[in-house]
């Protein structure tokens, strides 16, 4: 069983900051890509930011030079900084991993989300 949980959703007002986090556990062997998404109501999820395990990211363009993906793979942890937040920004944001297991091989495993409200 694999298990990944977001944390660090919040209210914060334009131009602030927020880190959000994801921790993927159980009996995980290895964890190749991990990201992030977002969504907003009615609308289709959208790839906010990607690292692989090696550590290069890629961005959408919406963000990029505002938020930082970073992870810790010792931790099983993906992280999301925002900076400069905007109330675009509004979303709820997800987290997807590929992990192998003993049992299954390489599978992304989502987390349920964390919402990320910027308003003043």
């Amino acid at each position: 069983q694999v298990t990944v949980v977001e944390s660090g959703g919040g209210l914060v007002q334009p131009g602030g900051s927020l880190r959000l986090s994801c921790a993927a556990s159980g009996e995980i062997i290895g964890i190749n890509s991990m990201a992030w998404y977002r969504q907003v109501p009615g609308q289709e999820r959208e790839l906010v930011a990607t690292i692989t395990r090696g550590g290069a990211t890629d961005y959408a363009d919406s963000v990029k030079g505002r938020f930082t993906i970073s992870r810790d793979n010792a931790k099983n942890m993906v992280y999301l900084q925002m900076n400069s937040l905007k109330p675009e920004d509004t979303a709820v944001y997800f987290c997807t991993a590929d992990i192998s297991t003993k049992t299954v091989s390489y599978t992304y495993y989502w987390g349920q989300g964390t919402q990320v409200t910027v308003s003043s």
